[in-house]
């Protein structure tokens, strides 16, 4: 009868993805831990929010986009000059605008990581 061999462990050789987070992981969490992003969940700028949603006739506002959404949780209300904490821009409604998700989640943020206005 042939003798059985054991095999190496092969789990040690994985990285953990529990130690070190990655570079985006880290800017998220930084973020997450300004005052600012507590702003977010307060009724003034959930009314905020639906008021610009309604100005802008529930139309996404990118140039070249236009798209009408029903969904409101499709919409975002974007800060069309970043706050960066500045409470007097973050609470301006002509520095907000209706974007649809996809635009702001894609072109917005390709325009914002450029340092484009």
């Amino acid at each position: 009868m042939a003798k059985l061999t054991t095999l190496k462990p092969r789990l040690s050789s994985l990285r953990s993805k529990l130690s070190a987070p990655s570079g985006r992981q880290a800017y998220d969490a930084d973020r997450d831990r300004q005052d600012w992003r507590k702003w977010y969940k307060t009724k003034r700028w959930q009314d905020l929010r639906w008021e610009v949603l309604r100005r802008d006739l529930f139309t996404c506002q990118w140039r070249g986009c236009g798209r009408v959404e029903a969904d409101t949780s499709q919409l975002v209300a974007d800060h069309v000059r970043a706050h960066r904490g500045d409470a007097k821009l973050f609470w301006d409604d002509r520095n907000l605008q209706t974007l649809c998700k996809p635009c702001h989640d894609s072109r917005k943020q390709r325009q914002e990581r450029r340092g484009d206005r």
